[in-house]
């Protein structure tokens, strides 16, 4: 009986140092995430040196990604198609649209869903400055 309890306790410390690390690296790759999508910028583009296109963009963290293809006619946006991959961000696959009516990519985030609205900008001006390559 002794000897059980022995082996008992002997799997459970192991679960638990195994448990313990497997949440310090999970603690770690969010404060990563965070951290990267806070300090990211949407840049500006220059509609007027964008020629009549379609441009494809794409943009990825850890658990969001997004890639779009942007159509340019006259220099304007014309329409934006997005593929959208989230956890809880689907309320941001509006962006396109205010994007496409400001002609701009500074548009207001959705609140609740920040992070999946910087990802889908940052892949719309990644598109649009592919136009210059």
């Amino acid at each position: 009986m002794r000897k059980n309890k022995k082996v008992i306790f002997i799997i459970l410390a192991v679960i638990l140092v195994v448990g313990g690390a497997f949440a310090a690296r999970y603690i770690s790759e969010i404060r990563s995430y965070r951290q990267a999508v806070e300090e990211m910028t949407i840049g500006e583009v220059d509609l007027s040196t964008v020629p009549d296109g379609i441009y494809s963009g794409s943009h990825e963290t850890v658990w969001i990604g997004a890639t779009v293809e942007v159509s340019v006619k006259d220099h304007r946006i014309t329409e934006i198609k997005l593929d959208h991959r989230h956890d809880r961000g689907e309320a941001a696959e509006v962006i396109p649209d205010h994007v496409v009516e400001a002609q701009s990519l500074h548009v207001d985030t959705i609140s609740s869903v920040t992070y999946s609205s910087k990802i889908i900008l940052k892949a719309i001006e990644n598109a649009l400055n592919s136009a210059a390559e």
